[in-house]
């Protein structure tokens, strides 16, 4: 029998390994080794298919490695190969999906667009998908793949973990929020952490949203929502969100899944922003990291709360990446994806960079950034 790692064994490993260093690497590209200009919705998925299928290839070859092989290379005590095979179909589902909405509009002799009518065929074509070494497509191919095989191992990392240590890989319940009920070319920013004190990067970050005309839902911690109020009277503050949406993010960045006071932190956090923000309050609850109890789901019921997650992390919070790296991530994972829930931090400066790169990157696309008010999407 395999020995099982303690609960607080699994949380130290996630405070210290996942969170407080972060992954050990972290997956960055360079999008400009991508030859084509994206300025259209055909060449959104254009790039958005190449993506696919490098990814693809990369969960395909992953499949082919033994336990050990695999433990070893997502540096892991103990590997939950269940765990690790479910989210492998979940992911496969999501690929073949999004394959097809990238293929609707091209012939047979455009890039990356070779037929797949099924998961079998997708599955064919992901594990052969190659390209010769003289490929206009070459270059970016060579770079794309590590970042996929990284961005791969951050994921199945999370899933082998779960639900020991939740994270956003994965919800309990139709009720939890993740990303994946955005429609085709549908996103939604969001940030955590905030406020930082007057003047401070949440301040910025707003300027620079109200400028490029979007709005966003602002995950706001307790603790530091309260030191901003002692500088900044509510209703000047609450003028600094308007036109946006806030949920709350706990009292203090604290993981619920051994925190006996956990449901205190939820209601107080929850209070303190209803009262402030009585305009944008959004019945939505981010817990700090993604971590929260298998049982809390008849908790955030009855406050009448849905848990909101994410599918796309831009790991803006992390040291090992830069502004730019940062929204070059984002964006290979917006073409691989399609659709989601931005993960980025307003306390950090990174975000203040990436959106407005990000909208101007997408604009023509067919990308369309969501009104906060619109999510969920009844």
């Amino acid at each position: 029998m395999r020995k099982l790692l303690s609960l607080t064994g699994l949380l130290l490993i996630a405070s210290s390994a996942l969170h407080a260093a972060g992954p050990s690497a972290v997956a960055s590209v360079d999008r400009s080794l991508w030859p084509d200009a994206i300025t259209s919705p055909s060449s959104f998925d254009r790039a958005s298919r190449a993506e696919i299928l490098v990814f693809a290839h990369e969960l395909w070859e992953s499949e082919q490695l033994s336990d050990d092989a695999l433990q070893t290379r997502l540096k892991l005590k103990e590997l939950d190969r269940p765990a690790v095979d479910h989210m492998r179909s979940r992911y496969w589902l999501r690929l073949v999906a999004n394959y097809r909405l990238a293929s609707a509009g091209c012939s047979r002799d455009e890039s990356f667009c070779a037929q797949a009518a099924d998961e079998t065929a997708f599955k064919k074509l992901a594990a052969s998908f190659s390209l010769r070494t003289q490929d206009r497509y070459a270059a970016w191919l060579q770079a794309d793949q590590a970042f996929h095989r990284t961005y791969l191992d951050e994921l199945l990392r999370l899933a082998s973990l779960f639900p020991r240590i939740s994270s956003e890989v994965d919800t309990y319940s139709s009720r939890e929020l993740s990303g994946n009920e955005l429609g085709d070319r549908q996103f939604l920013l969001t940030f955590d952490d905030g406020p930082t004190r007057a003047d401070g990067n949440t301040d910025k970050l707003l300027a620079v949203l109200h400028q490029q005309r979007l709005n966003a839902t602002f995950f706001l911690l307790g603790q530091p929502l309260q030191a901003r109020l002692q500088q900044t009277s509510a209703a000047e503050l609450a003028g600094k969100y308007q036109g946006m949406c806030t949920g709350a993010h706990g009292w203090e960045h604290k993981s619920h899944s051994a925190w006996p006071e956990w449901q205190g932190s939820v209601e107080r956090s929850i209070e303190l922003v209803h009262a402030s923000f009585p305009a944008s309050y959004a019945p939505l609850f981010r817990p700090p990291y993604g971590q929260r109890r298998a049982d809390s789901g008849a908790f955030f019921q009855a406050q009448g709360l849905r848990v909101a997650l994410w599918n796309i992390d831009s790991q803006d919070w992390n040291s090992k990446v830069d502004a730019d790296q940062v929204k070059q991530r984002v964006f290979a994972l917006m073409l691989l994806w399609r659709h989601g829930v931005i993960l980025f931090h307003d306390i950090h400066a990174k975000a203040q960079v990436a959106v407005p790169w990000l909208i101007e990157q997408t604009s023509g696309s067919g990308v369309q950034w969501i009104d906060c008010h619109g999510f969920p999407p009844s």
